[in-house]
Formats: structure tokens, sequence, C-alpha cells
């Protein structure tokens, strides 16, 4: 699979790190190349230094040809707008978005667009360690 992956941060270069062990071929774009340092000396995957919403980027990384496109910046509204880009405009077919606003990540999900809110799955993850997700505690 060809994965692409915009932001380096703790979440973009955990799944960068995953993908690349298990023999995907693995792009990383992030506007800070320091963030590369995250991903470790056994990457072997490739890294551009750019902006994950301009389309020059996203060619250069080979978005017309991305199996799947990940954003995991923190920035919601420029998650969004490149996962819109992949979507539409590069025609990858299998596109997630982090989005931290769980009313903006419903929205956009009903739109069409794959959203993973951390927000939504945190605040389920603690209601599950408490016993509470299933109604079992109160």
């Amino acid at each position: 699979m060809y994965v692409i992956i915009v932001g380096c941060g703790r979440v973009g270069a955990l799944l960068a790190t995953d993908f690349c062990a298990e023999g995907h071929a693995v792009v990383v774009i992030d506007k800070d190349p320091d963030s590369f340092t995250r991903l470790g000396d056994d990457f072997r995957g490739s890294t551009i230094t750019g902006n994950g919403i301009d389309e020059d980027v996203l060619k250069n990384a080979g978005a017309e040809r991305a199996d799947a496109f990940i954003t995991t910046t923190n920035g919601d509204n420029s998650n969004l707008m490149s996962a819109q880009i992949a979507q539409k405009i590069f025609g990858v077919e299998k596109v997630v978005a982090r989005c931290s606003d769980p009313v903006r990540s419903e929205a956009y999900a009903a739109s069409g667009l794959t959203t993973m809110c951390p927000t939504t799955v945190g605040a389920l993850k603690i209601r599950e360690a408490l016993g509470a997700a299933n109604g079992d505690g109160k």
C-alpha cells in the first residue's frame, strides 16, 4: 500500500513507522523538517518538507497514486482541507482526517469524509475504563 501522512507529530510519526515496518511505502509531509527526527534512524520511507494543503507538495508526494491518505496535524482546518484535496482532486479512496472538534468531525463525516476525533475516542476510552461505556457504571 502507498500511504501519505500529513503531519509528523506523535501520531503521524507512529503511524508512519508502523506502516513502514509492515512493508508499506510511506511518504510523510510536514512543514517543520525537525519533526522528521521522530521517525528514527530505521525509517525507510520518504519525507517532504511542505504544507499538506499545497497541491504541488501533494503532487510531489505522489498523491495521484496513493492508496491511503492520512492527515494528523494539530490543526483541524488544515487536516480537513488536505483530506478534501486528496479525496476530491487526487481521487484517493482511503482518506482519514484527524479532527479534534467532535461537532465538526461529525459534520465532515456526514459529508462523506472519514474523520477520527481524538476527543470522542478519548472520552469513550475513559468511560470504558470506568465501566460506564455500556451503561454498567453510573
